[in-house]
């Protein structure tokens, strides 16, 4: 007996599903506060968490293709939340950095940020959040996602 796709149980689409759901209700705050998009949260996010870093860096870490990252910039940079320097070493790439005002921006959602997920991980016992946490990286290693 050949087995039929049920759509509501194959494991990509209910690990999409999860994560669209996750995405939308986060986002909300962000936009709520700064209008930001997702990929100006996650350049604005991963420059706060690593300092000065190239859009291909920023790319590589947060999974965007190059023009989502290039939009961000752009966006970022027009409101001033970011600094762009060329590389001494290589001229056709741009070091990237939060400036003060970016920096004041990302320590005001930063709190919410970890409030969202406090509050989805509440629903779930200590030994339940560690083995869902081990779950999702035992997955991204078959996938070959790898954190940079």
């Amino acid at each position: 007996m050949v087995q039929k796709l049920q759509l509501e149980n194959f494991l990509p689409y209910r690990l999409n599903r999860a994560a669209a759901a996750a995405s939308v209700q986060l986002s909300a705050i962000y936009r709520r506060k700064y209008g930001l998009t997702v990929p100006e949260w996650r350049t604005l996010s991963t420059l706060a968490q690593f300092g000065e870093l190239t859009a291909k860096q920023i790319g590589a870490h947060s999974s965007m293709h190059k023009t989502k990252v290039s939009r961000a910039v752009s966006s970022l940079n027009t409101r001033r939340w970011l600094s762009r320097k060329r590389d001494a070493a290589d001229r056709r790439l741009e070091q990237l950095n939060l400036t003060a005002r970016g920096k004041e921006a990302y320590n005001q959602l930063e709190p919410q940020m970890l409030d969202f997920e406090v509050q989805l991980l509440a629903g779930l016992t200590a030994t339940e959040r560690d083995e869902m946490m081990r779950g999702i990286a035992i997955l991204e290693k078959a996938l070959g996602v790898l954190d940079t």
